[in-house]
């Protein structure tokens, strides 16, 4: 991209993203009083008194310059000296107490606005829906946090003292250039509705290059995101050069459309001051020739002169806000649109308690879609006996970690219920339910903190005897002492510190540590070698041990024990049954087994609308 200072690149556009949602410049200003200034009314009243004072001071100094050259230069009034010289003491004391009072207050309400938003965005992603979070890359999401509501919090405060302190520094002085004469006052301001007009036009394109350069920032951001993930991917195919391209493209980009804003700014306050600057050469001409005539006094020009030079920095200020202002309207339109996100997993208004018996899992004739054209689950009829475990094993895509997601409530399915001992899960508290549940992945979960932090994780106070209990029945306490910090070290960003089998043994310490009377296992061995593998299996029969478990297992021999396995395929149960009776059947789970241990016959997925797509049907019926 060439570099261009005064033009825009017209062949440069791009789309909205996931989190761009349409708000006019009246709904932002409306709810940011309602929901973030009026709740502190007090502080906004100290910091309005603040800029009062200070506009107000402000405007005393032209009549105390018209006193200087009408009584001490002219009159030769001795005592008015010491008066005046008094009085500039005061006035300038109480400006700066003032203004030292303002700017704190004003940036106090900017960064607990700001600190507001970004609370109320954290809880709304905590609850958001898995499918929309799933979508929206992470380094979108983060420049939201970061970026968009840095850039609100600056235009709030420099809003909050441009409509504050200058809107009531112009009026007062406006209203001293009146009262010393009213005829000059006119010739001065006589431009300013051109200049409003002028810049109404560039407060459209500043919003709208803002927008596309906070877009682009959250493609940097994801970009960043996934490239520091995989990068041993990136190097090992030598793709640096193809993610430095990347990265320029986004970042040129963000530049054009920054620039794009930078330039509406910029036009904003020369035509202010071209405009002004004519009306005041005005108002010296027309003055000049009253004062030869003898018309006007030195001290009323002189007052006059001082009141039409203290205008020009707030009555600038103020004229350009219609253009800064986009900026924050911008952000504040991205920022409010993950807070307005809609959730459709809602916990119903009569929901009780889940009342825990037994603990049996019934999945009563479940169909599922994550998109509406292509059903994962259905109409899938599945019982889990209390205290027993039942496996789910099959071919990718065949919905085994989807009946995870709906026994969890990450999701409602679309037909069918969810019950859990008798109880359809949609009516009863989400709190309750996840209470009653312990997850174990096949990717295991860790976060940067201490690893005994990490296995007593949700726990309110953790209690560090209940800790070191779960992590050596998860035969995890052994290689935890032998690092240096013991409990006390910390894993790393996603337990990068830790090896992939001690990272699954803190994750079956935590579940042994909630002790829930339900335990799902998400392929929590898949990934591991043979002797990691081992070690996780015998901790796992540790977990397993007189809990009611649905597993979802890719080996067959993590399986062989279970009380019932079900073989899903295309979203159904097309088999179930012990172990051995299923390989004697030479059925799916047959193959499935045959091809896991190197047998002739071994699975192949059938194309869609062949023999044995039909043949899979039919037995599921």
């Amino acid at each position: 991209m060439k570099d261009q200072l005064f033009r825009d690149a017209s062949a440069i556009t791009r789309s909205a993203d996931e989190l761009q949602v349409e708000y006019t410049t009246g709904e932002i200003v409306v709810r940011i009083w309602r929901e973030h200034l009026r709740p502190r009314f007090g502080l906004l009243v100290v910091a309005s008194l603040a800029m009062l004072l200070t506009a107000a001071t402000t405007g005393a100094i032209p009549f105390l310059i018209q006193k200087i050259a009408d009584d001490v230069f002219v009159a030769k009034n001795e005592q008015m000296v010491y008066w005046i010289t008094a009085a500039i003491v005061i006035v300038t004391v109480v400006k700066a107490a003032a203004e030292y009072v303002a700017d704190v207050t004003v940036a106090y309400l900017g960064h607990r606005f700001i600190a507001d938003l970004r609370l109320q965005m954290f809880a709304k992603l905590s609850r958001a829906d898995l499918n929309w979070i799933q979508r929206v890359h992470s380094g979108r999401l983060l420049s939201g946090f970061l970026n968009d509501a840095t850039l609100i919090r600056q235009t709030a405060s420099r809003s909050l003292v441009t409509l504050g302190e200058n809107y009531i520094k112009v009026i007062i002085l406006v209203g001293a250039m009146f009262y010393m004469d009213p005829r000059f006052s006119v010739l001065l301001l006589i431009f300013m509705p051109v200049a409003w007009f002028v810049l109404s036009r560039q407060r459209r394109k500043m919003r709208k290059s803002t927008t596309k350069s906070l877009q682009e920032t959250g493609d940097l951001s994801a970009l960043i995101t996934q490239t520091l993930r995989g990068m041993r991917i990136v190097r090992a195919y030598r793709q640096e050069d193809r993610e430095e391209t990347r990265a320029a493209s986004t970042i040129n980009r963000a530049l054009e459309f920054t620039m794009r804003g930078t330039r509406a700014r910029a036009l904003s306050s020369p035509s202010i001051e071209l405009l002004t600057g004519l009306g005041f050469a005005l108002a010296i001409y027309f003055a000049g020739t009253k004062g030869v005539r003898g018309d006007l006094t030195l001290g009323q020009f002189m007052g006059f002169m001082t009141a039409a030079l203290l205008i020009y920095a707030p009555l600038k200020s103020v004229a350009t806000l219609q253009t800064q202002l986009q900026e924050g309207i911008a952000a504040a339109s991205r920022v409010f649109g993950i807070i307005d996100l809609k959730i459709s997993l809602r916990e119903a208004p009569d929901a009780k308690p889940l009342k825990l018996d037994r603990g049996e899992i019934e999945f009563r004739n479940v169909t599922f879609a994550y998109d509406p054209e292509n059903s994962v689950l259905r109409g899938v009829s599945l019982t889990v006996p209390p205290g027993r475990t039942v496996a789910l094993v099959g071919p990718s895509g065949s919905g085994k970690s989807t009946l995870v997601n709906l026994t969890l409530r990450f999701f409602d399915p679309d037909r069918g219920m969810v019950l859990i001992d008798g109880q359809d899960i949609k009516h009863v508290t989400v709190e309750s339910l996840r209470d009653a549940i312990a997850l174990v992945t096949q990717d295991p979960v860790l976060f940067d903190d201490t690893i005994g932090a990490n296995i007593a994780y949700g726990a309110k106070p953790p209690q560090e005897s209940g800790v070191i209990r779960a992590a050596k029945a998860a035969a995890a306490h052994d290689f935890i002492m032998a690092l240096p910090k013991g409990y006390n070290t910390r894993v790393g960003e996603a337990g990068g510190l830790l090896s992939g089998g001690e990272r699954q043994r803190i994750a079956i310490a935590r579940a042994l540590y909630k002790d829930a009377p339900i335990l799902l296992l998400d392929e929590p061995t898949s990934s591991l070698d043979s002797e990691a593998e081992a070690k996780v299996q015998a901790a796992l029969e540790e977990l397993m041990r007189g809990r009611t478990v649905l597993m979802i297992a890719h080996r067959l021999s993590t399986v062989k024990k279970a009380d019932l396995i079900c073989v899903l395929d295309q979203g159904r149960i097309v088999e179930s049954g012990r172990h051995d009776e299923l390989v004697a059947k030479g059925g799916l789970y047959t193959r499935l087994h045959r091809t896991q241990f190197g047998i002739a016959g071994g699975y192949t997925a059938p194309p869609p609308g062949s023999a044995d797509e039909e043949a899979v049907a039919v037995v599921s019926k």
